[in-house]
């Protein structure tokens, strides 16, 4: 048998690779393979003589006997070993074996009493961790539930708020069109005014005039009059959403009740 066969013949007994490398340069020191190098193995992996050569190598690779009695057995039905050995062999490589020790049939009642004693201990561990995982399991569902009611709450509050933000835009809207439509019902009211005055003969509008236009009383003065044409003013500029034509009437009678004032 070579070397390639010598480690197949181990590996095969379920020897470690460690103890398989030693044995097999042992072996080779004591002759009992040769070495032929890394080459093709034939059919049959590893030819043995007889079974008497078999037993002495697996006994002098530590292999029990009850393990190498069995891989025995089958090597030679395989063919991998040519012929039977001396039976005594195999009674010699089961009595060299360490006997094991024996061990009761039945455990003592301490043993019986301490086993029982753990199950219990095993059993009220795992009984606690159930219950603490029920407990810790009951109140995230809580949890759980508390937070689906407080997005609700929230969900039902911004809803809330769109819709009142909507009522606001559109108020706003109404407001905005309603300025829009008395500053434009304004500027005409002053434009026809102009209009007026521009198609009757002789001088320029008396101070009386402007009072009406602005709305304010018989009695007002010239302070009250410049302060009524700017508010005015502002109202129907541009720039803040006035007509660009009701304003240019307004600045037209402020222009010229200032130039009264001067010429006065």
């Amino acid at each position: 048998m070579n070397t390639d066969q010598a480690f197949e013949l181990l590996k095969s007994a379920g020897v470690p690779d460690e103890l398989s490398i030693q044995t097999v340069r042992r072996w080779m020191r004591e002759r009992k393979i040769r070495f032929e190098g890394k080459q093709r193995l034939s059919k049959t992996e590893y030819i043995l003589e007889d079974t008497d050569q078999a037993f002495d190598l697996l006994k002098d690779a530590g292999v029990a006997a009850n393990i190498g009695i069995q891989l025995v057995k089958r090597w030679y039905n395989e063919g991998k070993i040519h012929r039977l050995g001396n039976v005594d062999q195999i009674k010699e490589y089961i009595s060299t074996q360490p006997k094991l020790p024996a061990f009761e049939d039945k455990p003592s009642d301490l043993t019986i009493r301490e086993l029982k004693v753990k199950l219990k201990a095993q059993d009220e561990q795992i009984k606690g961790i159930q219950e603490l995982h029920q407990t810790s399991l009951k109140a995230m569902i809580q949890q759980r539930d508390k937070l689906n009611k407080e997005i609700a709450s929230l969900q039902h509050e911004k809803s809330e708020l769109q819709m009142e933000t909507r009522k606001v835009l559109k108020e706003n809207i109404d407001l905005r069109k309603e300025l829009l439509r008395l500053k434009e019902e304004l500027s005409k009211q002053g434009k026809g005014e102009d209009e007026k005055v521009q198609s009757q003969s002789g001088p320029p509008s008396n101070p009386q005039d402007y009072r009406r236009k602005l709305g304010l009383s018989k009695t007002a003065g010239p302070k009250e009059v410049m302060v009524g044409f700017k508010k005015l003013l502002i109202e129907t500029h541009p720039d803040h959403g006035g007509s660009a034509r009701a304003f240019h009437y307004v600045k037209t009678d402020y222009d010229q009740y200032k130039k009264g004032l001067k010429g006065n």
